[in-house]
């Protein structure tokens, strides 16, 4: 088999086992926070996120399957249509991730603005706003671009895809101006911010979107209208993107388990819930220590108090 066969083939097995386990993460993530827990402006962010991750995945788990499927020989046609569904919770994901570094950045740099004149419903209609508009998007660049009808040129598919480019430029530029902002904030603003752990699991949420789900979209919407590119690289770059983008969607819920776990017992599947939780509080790691003496000591003085009583009882 040519290198180039055997790197493609690599990389939809590596891609669809990465995926599989981003799967089961994802909808964890989705019970435990649309079913399990109290949500707060944070973790409704999260929770849209993680479905549109858990789409994203199970898309790309259709085309590995097919991919493989075309490497045994049993040719199966792919619908254009799929390429639509497919870029549909990129789009999505990638301002969500947005929106929530933008907003965890407004929170520190303005706090008594943000916490005095934020609406209550603010994350859900962002939320539900992103996902209208990415779909609306994608539909747009799937009839231009002929994934949902026939047509007979490229018409306005280019313009399609180079504003899409230019949209994800400027994503890229927010995320990595509003994250920079946080961290300067944080450690050399005037006034001392602890770090909570939804700080460091949003810096590491965007950190992992830039090394691996940012690839995808720039080979996707941008790199494949340049004529050259084809012929500098030895191999497609295709499924190496393919397989950084199922990385990105499937390393969130192992962020949140890590961030929760800090400080904490051995790993069981009875603490996942805890470590979601502990993952999405935005309280230092004192005030949670505090917090959790507090209750501690309040449970030791009321059985004092009931044994005090009992004592009482009996010897009446």
């Amino acid at each position: 088999m040519p290198f180039c066969e055997v790197m493609s083939c690599t990389m939809v097995f590596l891609s669809l086992i990465v995926a599989l386990v981003g799967l089961v993460g994802n909808a964890t993530v989705l019970w435990f926070l649309g079913f399990q827990m109290r949500r707060n402006a944070f973790s409704v962010y999260i929770l849209n996120l993680a479905g549109a991750d858990f789409l994203f995945i199970c898309f790309q788990i259709g085309y590995c399957f097919h991919m493989i499927l075309d490497i045994g020989y049993i040719p199966i046609e792919i619908d254009l249509f799929y390429l639509v569904v497919l870029n549909f919770p990129y789009f999505c994901g990638l301002s969500i991730l947005s929106a929530i570094s933008i907003e965890r950045c407004l929170s520190v740099v303005w706090p008594i603005w943000y916490h005095c004149q934020r609406p209550r419903h603010t994350s859900a209609v962002i939320c539900t706003l992103l996902w209208v508009l990415s779909l609306v998007w994608s539909l747009l660049e799937g009839n231009e671009c002929g994934f949902l009808y026939y047509t007979s040129g490229p018409g306005w598919c280019k313009t399609f895809d180079l504003i899409t480019a230019a949209w994800l430029i400027v994503l890229f530029v927010v995320l990595l101006g509003s994250s920079l902002a946080l961290v300067i904030t944080i450690f050399w603003g005037l006034h001392k911010i602890p770090v909570t752990r939804l700080y460091v699991a949003i810096l590491f949420t965007v950190l992992v979107f830039l090394l691996f789900g940012l690839p995808y979209g720039i080979y996707w919407f941008l790199l494949v209208w340049i004529e050259k590119f084809y012929y500098v690289l030895p191999c497609s770059m295709y499924p190496v993107t393919v397989f950084l983008s199922c990385v990105n969607s499937s390393a969130n819920p192992i962020i949140y388990c890590l961030v929760g776990s800090i400080r904490h017992h051995p790993f069981q599947w009875k603490t996942l819930k805890l470590f979601l939780q502990r993952a999405m509080q935005d309280t230092p790691e004192e005030e949670e220590c505090g917090e959790m003496g507090s209750s501690g000591r309040s449970r030791e003085i009321k059985t004092v108090w009931k044994g005090l009583r009992a004592a009482l009882i009996r010897h009446k």
